[in-house]
């Protein structure tokens, strides 16, 4: 591992100017893929990413600038049916263990469910808060960069837990399968999980193309039974993975923010080298 072990990486100009250059070449020299810029089924809707009222971002702008929206939610503004399912079409392209596709969303906009799902969220958010070590604010950093950014990312977690039951659209992300995830061998449990995630966190990114905030968040599975028995899911069958609010967002942009310098988190051919 390399030296610089306690440098934080510029995930602004500096650190990304590299990839920015070779993804600037690699746009201009790649060919378009069958169906379209999207490559879609036949009949498969993506008008809003697809007639320019999508933002107009790069590939890598998109990656590094989809960020955990927390306070910056426009609770009044409804989100419509059509552009979450786009978000989910979009999505569905993710790979999928053994080509099957396991993926479930559940899409809460009933304005009395959304609030009785946003108390479950309390309810966990509850738990999360007593748990030092563990909580975002309890958690404390040397840094003074890194401690001012701790924070405020607490500040917006308490934010988004008292906002929860207003949210104009909340999306449960599930797995399916022929039992719970849980009575399955280790092994099998990552594979079944793995299988949906890339098509959760896609869809999170096309939320970001559509101008929509999402925040992946986990703290509603310690009501996990409460969430499901309100929103009638199977749950001998469908094992519950994350829960993100879904709105549209307020200001004007996102930017990259300082993460570790890649060299401190990889480890070359064996662990610690």
């Amino acid at each position: 591992m390399s030296a610089r072990r306690g440098a934080v990486w510029a995930g602004g100009r500096c650190g990304l100017a590299g990839v920015e250059e070779g993804w600037g070449r690699l746009r201009s020299t790649a060919p378009r893929a069958r169906g379209g810029p999207l490559n879609r089924p036949p009949g498969a809707s993506m008008n809003g990413v697809e007639n320019g009222s999508g933002l107009p971002l790069s590939g890598l702008e998109l990656l590094t600038t989809t960020r955990a929206v927390r306070k910056r939610l426009d609770v009044t503004r409804p989100v419509s049916r059509e552009t979450l399912r786009e978000c989910v079409g979009i999505a569905l392209q993710a790979p999928a263990a053994s080509n099957n596709v396991s993926v479930r969303f559940v899409i809460v906009t009933d304005r009395e469910l959304v609030a009785q799902l946003g108390e479950i969220y309390q309810a966990g958010f509850e738990v999360y808060r007593s748990l030092d070590g563990v909580y975002i604010g309890s958690i404390q950093k040397d840094d003074p960069e890194e401690a001012a950014q701790q924070r405020r990312t607490t500040a917006s977690a308490e934010e988004l837990a008292a906002k929860m039951p207003q949210m104009p659209a909340i999306v449960i992300g599930c797995v399916q399968g022929g039992t719970r995830a849980e009575n399955m061998p280790g092994w099998v449990t990552a594979s079944m999980h793995a299988s949906a995630m890339p098509a959760l966190w896609s869809f999170m990114l096309a939320a970001r193309l559509h101008g929509l905030g999402t925040c992946w968040t986990s703290v509603h599975l310690q009501q996990e039974k409460a969430a499901a028995e309100l929103l009638g899911i199977p749950y001998d069958t469908v094992s519950q993975l994350m829960l993100t609010p879904v709105a549209h967002y307020t200001g004007d942009t996102f930017q990259p923010v300082s993460r570790p310098d890649p060299e401190t988190v990889i480890h070359w051919d064996r662990w610690g080298q």
